[in-house]
């Protein structure tokens, strides 16, 4: 549940591809204090205060570039932007409940199944040609999803597509930003995540309030914090590397998931799980290799 912000000339792949892998491990810990804080409390109540000081964070950033807030504001698809905000939060409390009704480990499973949506989006919505290699590894990672599901038999649960409904909303937020990358910076996109988001989640928060108890709101605090620093490595991460050396390396956040939510969940790692898991992840690595093949070429 992550974008990049900005792009600089890349210049130490090594150090990008550490800041990603600590950036995973930062976001996994995020889910496990989100999956606790859900399972107690109103979802759309965690997630606004999330948002409060997700909102307060990119007007930080933005305040510290040429111009200010009003230049990184400033934008001819505000509409866009506010729909792209509005499918992200949508992707985080769809995530954030499957968290609770399945997971750590199965919803991690099948989300990661995202880069293999934007690829088959990526004609329909982009306009960008899908040749039958990358069709091929989607179908493989669509059959991996399928391992992991397992329809038709004895122990499939419906609430098993949550995390693929929030896969599909993500895949969508990740389309519709590279197309409003091609008019606007990568600080306005980051900038509209973030307040038009807190806009459109705290009525729903206001409306869900509960009271919360004092160590709750000590792990509160921390899943701010930590919100805030997966963000900060990940704007690091983007300006020292290429985005195409250290993207292979975000499937990390699902070992460092599944081991959260074993280790402090007492979740189960189904042989289904783990199998399923490995296809979509090769899927989906070899689909950055012949995205990165492409564009060298």
């Amino acid at each position: 549940m992550s974008q990049a912000v900005t792009s600089i000339a890349p210049h130490n792949a090594r150090l990008g591809i550490l800041l990603m892998i600590a950036t995973t491990f930062v976001f996994a810990v995020q889910d496990g204090i989100s999956r606790h804080l859900a399972g107690e409390y109103n979802v759309f109540m965690v997630i606004t205060i999330r948002y409060w000081f997700f909102a307060l964070f990119v007007c930080a950033i933005a305040l510290r570039q040429p111009g200010g807030l009003r230049k990184v504001a400033a934008s001819k698809q505000t509409l866009l932007h506010i729909g792209r905000a509005v499918l992200v939060l949508a992707e985080i409390c769809v995530m954030v409940t499957s968290f609770t009704v399945l997971g750590l480990v199965e919803s991690h499973a099948v989300f990661v199944s995202y880069p293999l949506l934007v690829a088959a989006l990526s004609g329909p919505v982009l306009g960008e040609s899908v040749g039958w290699q990358r069709w091929a590894a989607i179908g493989i990672g669509f059959l991996g999803v399928m391992v992991i599901l397992q329809p038709g038999s004895g122990v499939f649960q419906v609430e098993a597509l949550i995390p693929l409904l929030a896969a599909l909303l993500f895949a969508l937020y990740g389309l519709l930003t590279r197309y409003a990358a091609r008019r606007d910076c990568a600080e306005t996109s980051f900038f509209y995540t973030g307040v038009a988001g807190m806009v459109a989640i705290t009525p729903l928060g206001l409306w869900h309030w509960e009271a919360m108890t004092t160590p709750d709101w000590g792990w509160m605090a921390l899943l701010c914090i930590i919100g805030a620093l997966g963000q900060w490595l990940l704007i690091r991460c983007y300006e020292v590397a290429e985005a195409s050396t250290v993207q292979p390396f975000a499937y990390f956040q699902l070992p460092f998931g599944a081991a959260l939510g074993v280790l402090a969940f007492g979740e189960m790692l189904r042989i289904n799980v783990i199998l399923g898991a490995g296809l979509v992840v090769a899927a989906g690595l070899f689909t950055f290799w012949r995205e990165h093949l492409k564009r060298s070429a």
